[in-house]
């Protein structure tokens, strides 16, 4: 009889299952956008804010991440946490890979890069509720799948621990850690209600304006200030002691409607009540420096789409709608 050999046993290769401390590639990246984000922020709890999510949803993707890795990356305590050295070091990579990867998706989507998601905008409070809303509607108008978050305020910005995208500010920066581009000026004038002018000549030279009760934009002057002469640019300052001080545009405006004294701001701002008769547009001639108008935003290798046609749009339109402003004025 033949000799039959027992038929080798098939070995069939099984591929293990993938360990709950090792995410998969998707997940792991969500887990370092999260680890990131918590650094920035300061705090778990101002990280699941930013993030639309809750702190033991962010708690649980640190945990998920720290044991993937074997490592601790943060010390926390009730009052303070910290990076570990190991974290520091995490965090700078983590920084590269999610910077590239965005760039890696920017760059297959190419032309057709659609903006999405949530941008957040701090503006000032006058310009964010009157003269900006027209470009911004263009914004969304164009972008279906945007929406935006129009803060508004006149602090400066804390881009990280706000989680702000952009901000729109009026007068000089200093911050070096940020992109700064100048899209327009807004002029400045000096006015009075008629109630103020009551019983004295109306003032033709600045030396003549310290007499009456002045209003201070406390953001940009308090106790003093320098006008020039149009025609000639000529300077004469001016000091005083205001009845009112106030951080807020739309206050010295209303301020100066109700006759409380005499008002540096934005001309814009001013037309209408100078139209109507309730501010008189005092020394014509004579005018305060323009403040400068800024778009902000944080250095980054990569910035979404979004945020770059946000941008672009408002590098055209806010000259456009400071120009129609000021002529108006």
């Amino acid at each position: 009889m033949p000799n039959r050999s027992k038929p080798a046993r098939s070995r069939v290769s099984r591929k293990p299952l993938p360990s709950p401390a090792a995410p998969a590639t998707a997940d792991r990246l969500e887990l370092m956008q999260t680890f990131l984000r918590i650094v920035d922020a300061g705090s778990l709890s101002s990280a699941a804010a930013q993030l639309g999510t809750t702190q033991p949803t962010v708690s649980r993707r640190l945990q998920t991440l720290e044991r993937s890795l074997g490592l601790r990356l943060l010390q926390r305590s009730t009052h303070a946490m910290k990076l570990t050295e190991d974290g520091a070091r995490c965090y700078e990579r983590a920084k590269e890979l999610v910077a590239n990867w965005q760039m890696f998706e920017a760059d297959l989507r190419g032309a057709s890069d659609e903006p999405e998601g949530t941008l957040r905008v701090v503006v000032p409070h006058a310009f964010g509720q009157q003269l900006l809303v027209e470009p911004l509607t263009e914004y969304l108008n164009r972008h279906a799948r945007v929406s935006v978050e129009w803060v508004l305020h006149d602090r400066a910005v804390d881009f990280i621990a706000d989680g702000i995208d952009c901000a729109i500010r009026v007068g000089e920066v200093q911050d070096p850690s940020v992109v700064a581009i100048r899209v327009a000026e807004v002029p400045r004038i000096v006015v009075a209600a008629p109630s103020v002018l009551a019983g004295v000549p109306v003032p033709a030279h600045p030396d003549e304006l310290a007499r009456l009760p002045w209003l201070s934009l406390r953001t940009f002057y308090r106790s003093e200030l320098s006008l020039t002469q149009v025609d000639t640019g000529e300077v004469q300052s001016i000091a005083f002691h205001p009845r009112l001080s106030t951080d807020s545009l739309y206050a010295i405006r209303s301020a100066a409607v109700n006759g409380l004294g005499v008002c540096v701001a934005s001309a814009w701002l001013l037309h209408e009540d100078i139209v109507r008769g309730r501010l008189v547009h005092l020394v014509p001639n004579w005018s305060a420096a323009p403040l400068p108008m800024y778009l902000l935003y944080p250095y980054a290798r990569f910035q979404p789409a979004r945020l770059r046609r946000f941008v672009e749009l408002m590098r055209e339109r806010i000259p456009t709608a400071m120009a129609v402003a000021t002529h108006e004025g």
